[in-house]
């Protein structure tokens, strides 16, 4: 079951993030943690992201707003961010829900995520964004 739930999460974690990444965040954990580097393979994408009840576009949403609720989360949320993208949300549509976190968890970390999703538009050639 376990090497199942590993293909099945890393051929996921493949197609919302694109093979590159992908291996960028298997590299970033296999010389310190490759137990970490399989359980978020195996049950974060495998187990969890797999799940048919949310479409990847929508599970991103969430993904981002529990990122930007928790905070001193940039790194993680700027792939998610580029998931995001990669799942069919518009930049306005993630503005958007970035927006809406400041009513929630503060501008503060509102503010944070925004930079972090600017950079990863600025990147991705998607800036100035539409106001929605």
């Amino acid at each position: 079951m376990t090497d199942d739930r590993f293909e099945r999460g890393k051929r996921a974690l493949v197609d919302l993030n694109g093979e590159e990444t992908a291996q960028r965040v298997l590299d970033s954990l296999a010389d310190i943690s490759p137990k970490l580097s399989d359980s978020l393979v195996s049950w974060g994408f495998g187990e969890i992201y797999t799940r048919p009840a949310l479409v990847p576009r929508d599970r991103q949403l969430v993904t981002l707003g529990m990122l930007t609720a928790l905070g001193g989360c940039e790194p993680q949320l700027e792939v998610h961010v580029n998931a995001s993208l990669n799942a069919g949300l518009k930049p306005e549509e993630i503005v958007e829900a970035l927006l809406q976190s400041a009513a929630y968890c503060g501008f503060p970390r509102a503010l944070n995520a925004t930079a972090v999703a600017k950079k990863v538009f600025a990147e991705r050639g998607l800036l100035p964004v539409a106001d929605a």
